[in-house]
């Protein structure tokens, strides 16, 4: 992806949303399938016996998820139906094929090789059944087929648009703001100092990931003001729930009937100026990190519920640490030679202090697309990556 942005040159690249989202789907390919490809290639390219890219499937089905909720499959194939509905309908059977292919061939790989999601519920299904059939535990089912696409299905509608939409978010804003490319970028370069590459991932992953504080303090940052999922619903149990509300007049108890929807304006709760001071609405990712006496630098405990961008209890996205890891080497693979600026409109005779207004303004005007918060106009401003 750095390569392909840095040949465009002075003219930058509009495609960084885009761009993002390629680059998280391929990091999901790989993490559910153990399918690596070239960022140029793979996702985006047609695969034999297809008509359309794993890449357009699979985002045709996220961003259209609504629409198979009300519609079922089956509608979408028939000919008096909208030809946008029947391009829905071919992205799912697409989609679907795809899967077919992937669980066969890891059924057909040399049993339990891989390591990745999708032999992960192979190997457990085939498990729970073994143990069936061998009369040593009758209650397990196994998973089926379908109950294993499900899973892939929401692994991917939980792990793509939102981290792409957050990897996109930070680099518009690291290009807004350059006196914070230069403080996440100092410390990835002691970190390479402190730490030499080492000959494996998991020491890779062990000596630099905790270290890489700053990268992580964008991306709460960025999920702060800008998180994909600006509504959290929930329910209460089959009793009603009693909870304490802090007003003007002090702490009420506020009573929840029993089974009543409710839902979490994450967006409010994140820029309370209560719980986040007077410029809760600034992007300032340095909030994060408070300095220690020997001059290290240490992530800050938030109070229970205050930042709940993965949701929070029980039912926290298990996706979380993935996402983290998944941000954080990003921003350390492109930040440790490379800075991003924003490329000023000549033929408005724009400055480069005017070009990064606009970029802010670029952001701030986001609206939920679909089920995430996302750019309206992702393609306005142009970014461009120098070689440092």
């Amino acid at each position: 992806m750095i390569s392909s942005w840095t040949r465009l040159g002075e003219s930058g690249t509009k495609d960084t949303v885009a761009d993002t989202a390629t680059l998280a789907l391929h990091v999901l390919t790989n993490a559910a399938f153990g399918a690596a490809y070239p960022f140029s290639e793979g996702v985006r390219k047609v695969s034999p016996g297809h008509e359309m890219t794993y890449r357009d499937s699979l985002g045709l089905c996220l961003s259209n998820i609504i629409t198979f909720a009300i519609l079922p499959k089956k509608y979408l194939s028939f000919s008096f139906m909208p030809r946008k509905l029947q391009r829905l309908g071919q992205a799912s059977r697409e989609f679907q094929q795809y899967m077919d292919e992937m669980l066969t061939s890891e059924r057909g790989s040399t049993k339990y090789e891989n390591t990745n999601l999708m032999s992960a519920l192979v190997r457990a299904s085939d498990e729970d059944a073994e143990s069936k059939a061998s009369g040593q535990d009758s209650s397990k089912l196994g998973l089926t087929d379908d109950e294993i696409f499900g899973n892939i299905f929401a692994y991917n509608l939980a792990g793509h648009e939102t981290t792409a939409n957050t990897v996109a978010f930070a680099l518009c804003l690291l290009a807004a703001y350059p006196e914070y490319q230069d403080w996440v970028r100092e410390e990835i370069l002691q970190v390479q100092k402190d730490y030499p590459p080492p000959t494996n991932e998991e020491q890779s992953y062990e000596h630099t990931f905790p270290r890489l504080q700053r990268s992580l303090s964008v991306m709460y940052e960025t999920l702060r003001l800008y998180g994909s999922v600006v509504f959290i619903p929930r329910a209460a149990s089959s009793s009603p729930q009693t909870i304490s509300v802090d007003s003007e007049k002090g702490t009420r108890d506020v009573v929840i009937p029993a089974s009543t929807a409710v839902n979490i304006n994450t967006q409010a709760l994140h820029t309370d100026p209560k719980l986040w001071g007077p410029d809760a609405l600034e992007w300032r990712p340095k909030r994060w990190l408070s300095q220690q006496g020997n001059g290290t630098e240490s992530f800050i405990s938030t109070a229970p519920g205050q930042f709940i961008p993965w949701a929070d209890g029980p039912r926290v996205c298990p996706g979380q640490k993935f996402a983290q890891v998944e941000f954080v080497r990003v921003m350390f693979t492109l930040l440790a030679e490379h800075r991003v600026v924003p490329v000023p409109r000549a033929a408005d005779g724009q400055n480069e202090e005017r070009a990064r207004e606009e970029v802010r303004e670029m952001v701030d005007d986001s609206g939920i697309q679909a089920i995430t918060l996302q750019m309206r106009e992702p393609e306005r401003v142009r970014l461009r990556w120098e070689t440092l």
